[in-house]
């Protein structure tokens, strides 16, 4: 049997895994190891790819800002940051629902993962929206859409991955990472806002300076925290992955010394938690890289190229890459379609003059549409685990969100300065300075 043929049946037998609910590393797992074995590659070079992939050291930050963010929570420092929000939307119709995003917001600026910002902030706005006549299930879809900043407002734990198989600078991702971020929090504000407003949700009160003050020096170790990750990275004055180490360790200390909330017997549970997170991830990013190098043996990334520029106008193939996006996103996780996708995407995107930068946080924003649509829709599944709430109510409340990260992503896509003013400021990203898009 001929190498194509062996290669459509093994992707067939990997398909039939994925739709009866086989998990994605074990799917990307046969199918790299059977497509290995199919164009002559040998076992051990799976291992030691996978070992020598995995071994980088800028992916020490994706653990690190993991573990920053359990810190956060078990610290009562994410608690306080909620509080801050409350006090400062009080007077708006909704203000409690703008609130949850608000701090979904200021939590991923200290920590990079999504399903951490949805389980932490969710746990405390959630009840809170309720109390106000919330309905629970669109308190729960707020949570989840407001998570999916987590990835977007730096530090992100996909940009580090992004970086890490595009070769391009963390640091400058996380630069062009603030515009795109901040713009996808105010399409989640904006949405949240039209519903709450819609059906009289939400009660309101007045702004009282002193309430406002308290709440901003109870959440003042947060607050810290923010400036410090900024500090040390723009600085120059360590890499994201030293940075997330110092912050990392001031949460540990501020949970324990400061607030006094994170406990000695505490820690053990946490460290746990975050070792089960990165359990799930490691082994995704490095039987991928196995799955690049496959690619690149048969083809696939020529294939995809061809196939790209066959729309001709800039604009059209832009859309293209973005609705394949779209289409991953929905049955992939987010890290997997990153890794599969980027490698090709990207430099098909440089051809076409689109700045790297631009376009990475283009690819990013709409990997974002993956955690709150089904099938999968990670940040649906978090939300319903925290409140017990079916997966199916949540959904229903999701649509006002979806339009909000569309327009901000269409924005994002096509104005090239929400992603690349920044560099002009802050003087970083050499060429990446200008857009050629």
């Amino acid at each position: 049997m001929d190498e194509g043929t062996l290669l459509w049946l093994i992707t067939g037998l990997t398909a039939v895994f994925f739709v009866v609910g086989v998990p994605i590393f074990l799917c990307i797992g046969v199918w790299t190891t059977l497509a290995s074995l199919a164009i002559g590659f040998t076992i051990s070079n799976i291992g030691i790819t996978s070992y020598q992939g995995i071994s980088s050291y800028a992916l020490l930050a994706m653990p690190l800002f993991i573990l920053t963010g359990d810190l956060i929570g078990a610290g009562g420092i994410a608690v306080k940051l909620s509080a801050l929000a409350a006090a400062i939307l009080r007077p708006i119709r909704g203000g409690m629902a703008l609130a949850t995003i608000m701090t979904c917001s200021t939590f991923a600026a200290i920590s990079g993962s999504n399903s951490a910002t949805v389980a932490t902030i969710g746990r405390i706005m959630i009840p809170e929206m309720q109390k106000q006549g919330y309905n629970p299930a669109f308190a729960a879809a707020n949570a989840a859409s407001g998570g999916i900043v987590g990835i977007l407002i730096p530090p992100s734990v996909l940009m580090v991955i992004y970086g890490f198989m595009t070769n391009l600078s963390v640091i400058d991702l996380f630069t062009a990472g603030w515009g795109p971020g901040l713009c996808v929090s105010l399409g989640l504000a904006g949405a949240a806002l039209f519903s709450a407003r819609k059906n009289k949700w939400g009660e309101v009160g007045p702004f009282v300076f002193k309430d406002v003050f308290k709440a901003f020096w109870g959440a003042k170790f947060g607050i810290l925290a923010v400036f410090l990750i900024l500090f040390l990275i723009y600085g120059g004055y360590s890499s994201p992955t030293e940075s997330a180490g110092v912050v990392a360790f001031y949460c540990l200390l501020a949970g324990m010394f400061l607030t006094r909330e994170l406990k000695l017997r505490d820690i053990p549970e946490v460290f746990l938690s975050s070792g089960r997170v990165n359990g799930m991830l490691a082994p995704v990013i490095a039987i991928s890289i196995v799955l690049q190098q496959v690619f690149n043996i048969i083809g696939l990334h020529e294939g995809v190229y061809d196939l790209i520029h066959t729309f001709k106008a800039p604009s059209l193939m832009l859309l293209a890459m973005m609705a394949a996006i779209v289409f991953f996103g929905c049955i992939m996780e987010s890290i997997s379609v990153c890794i599969i996708l980027s490698p090709i995407f990207a430099p098909i995107a440089v051809s076409m003059g689109m700045n790297p930068y631009h376009f990475a946080l283009t690819f990013i924003v709409g990997l974002s549409l993956g955690f709150v649509t089904p099938p999968f829709g990670l940040d649906l599944f978090v939300a319903s685990g925290i409140t017990g709430i079916p997966y199916g109510k949540i959904i229903k409340w999701i649509p006002p969100f979806l339009v909000g990260i569309c327009l901000a992503w269409l924005a994002v896509a096509f104005i090239p300065a929400i992603s690349l003013t920044l560099f002009k400021i802050v003087g970083g990203g050499g060429a990446a300075a200008s857009s050629g898009f």
